[in-house]
């Protein structure tokens, strides 16, 4: 029976978190990963195309989950809404996938590719919001505005997050909002 595709992601995700913290990002190789999580390197390649992108998983779900939520939602929100909207939408995934997040912080934190390669994953997400707001309808400058401003909501509010509950999370993305238009307000 063939093995599950995912669950071969996730054995090599694990298998580089181990081994990053182990020895550290630069001393560890696709090989010994792929070894440790079981598998042949050239089923690693076939899941990633190098050794960051392994702690980057789920990158394409997380886009297409924010992506259709602004695509669907009613013609009567704000932009800032839609991308507020977009961001909860996900809270789902941001709840699945804490433990990792939370054990790849400190590894990207301290690895200059791993930073680099986190920032890049964030302004295409950014390039994605910004898109589907502009197929909207939404003025390309306040597509890049709104998408910023939810960006800077969401980070501001997983901060405070505990990391447990959906709701709470959601909460705080409601409180995060509410203190960005008070800033706006005399």
């Amino acid at each position: 029976m063939p093995r599950s595709g995912a669950a071969a992601r996730a054995r090599l995700r694990e298998a580089a978190l181990e081994l990053y913290r182990e020895r550290g990002y630069d001393a560890t190789t696709t090989a010994e990963i792929a070894a440790r999580a079981g598998v042949t390197e050239r089923t690693y390649f076939r899941h990633f195309a190098d050794k960051r992108e392994v702690l980057f998983d789920g990158e394409t779900e997380l886009r297409d989950v924010m992506v259709g939520a602004i695509a669907s939602a009613s013609d009567e929100v704000s932009a800032l809404s839609l991308v507020l909207g977009a961001y909860t939408a996900a809270i789902p995934l941001f709840v699945a996938g804490r433990p990792t997040a939370e054990r790849r912080a400190g590894l990207i934190a301290t690895t200059p590719a791993l930073r680099e390669r986190a920032q890049s994953k964030s302004a295409t997400l950014t390039e994605a919001l910004i898109q589907a707001l502009v197929e909207r309808r939404v003025a390309e400058p306040a597509a890049r505005l709104a998408a910023g401003a939810g960006a800077v909501v969401f980070e501001y509010a997983s901060r405070a997050w505990d990391g447990t509950t959906a709701t709470g999370l959601a909460a705080l993305i409601t409180r995060a909002t509410d203190e960005l238009h008070a800033l706006t307000t005399p």
